[in-house]
């Protein structure tokens, strides 16, 4: 019997929407490797992903390696195509596009590693906030799912960077053009911290939006004067506007709620239009200053705000700009349970096809996961036993990724039962080793 019968048929029937990213033999190893991925819980190198799927025994390690450094296929191929589906189905026809852009650090070991380098890791514990391995920008779309009130990101693209080579926004603006490329009829919202806001994001595409959190430093000025038709060259930037610091002091403020992080809070708001010409030039954006009534930051906000958001947005509300900048956070889980739970960044290839190709291939795995748990997985009854049966979870109400993760194992161990393999032990080889037991223990 054909080893991939052991992939149930639901989670089949969304890996086929990848089928002409490949040839037919390297989709078999595609589907195979991505349900040994999903499968494996101890370490998920690319040996390992074999022995998820149970083909160890089955396929020489070579075909996997195979895939990942030789075979023709591209990450950004299958990310694309990802995120027509997740447009598609998870979001609401004609609805705006949310991609969330950040950078996070797998650590590698073995100076042969391609694009292997010392980094800031902000996740790093200890004095030193670095490490050694392979820096990726990444890319996801964020959606709403029915049974979880947090936004969920979606990671579909991903670029390896290294130092002295193309800048992290270069590569985000880059991924986010790509995907307006694809989709020239709705807005994508692009969301970034405030390590992603530079030069590099002027004259973008009408398409595109860009929000960030603002520097501190940043001095800003009114925008340019209408032309008075004099002769001479025209102003390029209004009066001095200072720091944010300085907006505080002079901006008027209104009480409003916005919807953040889960819950509700009620805020201070102050909006300004204005240019920030040392790094977008003559280009109007907005300034959104955020104060809460019960401040959160160790300072007690004396600067006179909490949180500086930078916009090019100009139409939406400042409640949902806020809402927008607090789902980029979704981000960060992404990063912690496809290292953590999933294991992306454990395979041990050094390659440059197979670096560039192992950590995109985890997190589009990570990102199927979620996807086949919101059509195929949820039931809320399993939230309701984990609860009785962890009594300690007493508010738990909702799935978390490894809820999700644990589900599909459990579909494929059902399925592998189902259709057995083709080197199961046979009956009377069950039974001899049965007795030889039995007499080992008299």
């Amino acid at each position: 019997m054909p080893p991939d019968t052991t992939i149930p048929r639901s989670f089949q029937v969304l890996l086929d929407e990848f089928r002409s990213c490949f040839t037919a033999s390297t989709f078999h190893t595609f589907s195979c490797l991505v349900t040994g991925l999903i499968g494996q819980t101890r370490r998920r190198t690319v040996c390992g992903m074999l022995l998820g799927a149970g083909l160890e025994r089955v396929w020489h390690h070579s075909r996997a390696h195979r895939f990942f450094a030789a075979a023709r296929w591209s990450a950004d191929r299958i990310g694309l195509l990802l995120a027509d589906l997740i447009i598609r189905l998870l979001l609401p026809e004609d609805a705006p596009i949310t991609l969330v852009v950040d950078d996070t650090l797998f650590k590698r070991a073995g100076k042969k590693v391609f694009g292997a380098f010392w980094h800031h890791d902000g996740a790093a514990k200890g004095p030193k906030p670095i490490g050694y391995g392979n820096c990726w920008v990444v890319a996801g779309i964020t959606v709403d799912l029915p049974f979880l009130s947090r936004p969920v990101c979606l990671p579909v693209l991903a670029r390896l960077w290294a130092p002295k080579g193309t800048g992290k926004i270069a590569y985000a603006r880059a991924m986010a053009e790509r995907i307006a490329t694809r989709y020239p009829n709705r807005m994508i919202h692009v969301v970034g911290d405030a390590a992603y806001i530079s030069e590099h994001l002027r004259e973008l595409s009408e398409n595109i939006t860009w929000t960030s959190r603002l520097k501190i430093t940043s001095v800003l000025h009114e925008p340019p004067p209408e032309h008075t038709g004099k002769v001479g060259r025209p102003k390029t930037k209004g009066a001095r506007l200072g720091t944010p610091e300085d907006l505080a002091k002079t901006a008027t403020w209104h009480t409003t709620t916005v919807r953040r992080y889960g819950r509700v809070d009620t805020v201070h708001l102050a909006e300004i239009l204005c240019i920030w010409y040392g790094v977008l030039h003559t280009q109007t954006i907005r300034v959104i200053l955020v104060r809460d009534d019960k401040p959160r930051t160790h300072d007690k906000d004396d600067r006179g705000y909490g949180l500086p958001l930078i916009t090019t947005d100009l139409t939406s509300t400042a409640e949902d700009m806020i809402a927008r900048y607090a789902s980029r956070w979704s981000i960060e889980p992404v990063f912690f349970n496809a290292r953590r739970i999933l294991g992306v960044g454990e395979a041990r290839n050094r390659l440059r096809n197979a670096v560039e190709r192992t950590v995109p291939f985890g997190l589009i795995t990570y990102s199927l996961i979620i996807f086949w748990y919101t059509l195929n997985g949820h039931d809320p009854a399993q939230i309701t036993t984990h609860r009785a049966r962890a009594r300690w979870y007493t508010t738990k109400t909702e799935p978390s990724f490894e809820d999700m993760i644990i589900k599909l194992r459990r579909v494929i161990i059902a399925a592998r039962f189902q259709h057995p393999g083709p080197y199961q032990p046979q009956p009377e080889e069950t039974r001899a080793v049965l007795m030889a037991w039995a007499a080992a223990e008299t």
